[in-house]
């Protein structure tokens, strides 16, 4: 069994950012030289999530504007502790906060069009993504 532990940093210019994170994400996993198993990739923020879905602007923004709908900045009972994120916290958890990828022939093992995402609802601040991958 072999296993590769990575950390992606972060630090949007925006609040609100899809990232494209596929190509990275596989070439750690060639690092890995792992050939068979599992990439788990997660966000280690409370306001940040990931999410595997097409790589088509519309789509992207069809997804944000959802989202804001569900989770529209509004004045959040979290906001009483002095923070002002109580929007991005739930988006996070309608995004979720981690996938689990598979690994075959030593590479991530997508769909044709499915991509990897880091989703930040919070940004301009430095934040992590972990990925561990592990198989053999």
């Amino acid at each position: 069994m072999k296993s590769k532990t990575e950390y992606l940093t972060f630090e949007t210019p925006a609040r609100r950012a899809l990232v494209n994170i596929t190509q990275k994400l596989n070439s750690l996993v060639v690092d890995s030289k792992v050939q068979e198993g599992l990439c788990l990739v997660s966000a280690m923020h409370i306001t940040a999530g990931i999410w595997v879905n097409d790589e088509e602007e519309g789509l992207k923004q069809d997804v944000m504007d959802w989202l804001e709908k569900l989770a529209p900045v509004a004045d959040y009972r979290h906001h009483r502790t002095g923070e002002d994120n109580g929007d991005a916290h739930l988006k996070r958890t309608l995004m979720h906060h981690q996938a689990v990828l598979p690994v075959t022939a030593g590479k991530l093992d997508l769909g044709p069009w499915e991509q990897v995402f880091y989703a930040e609802f919070d940004g301009r601040r430095r934040k992590r993504v972990v990925e561990k991958i592990i198989g053999q």
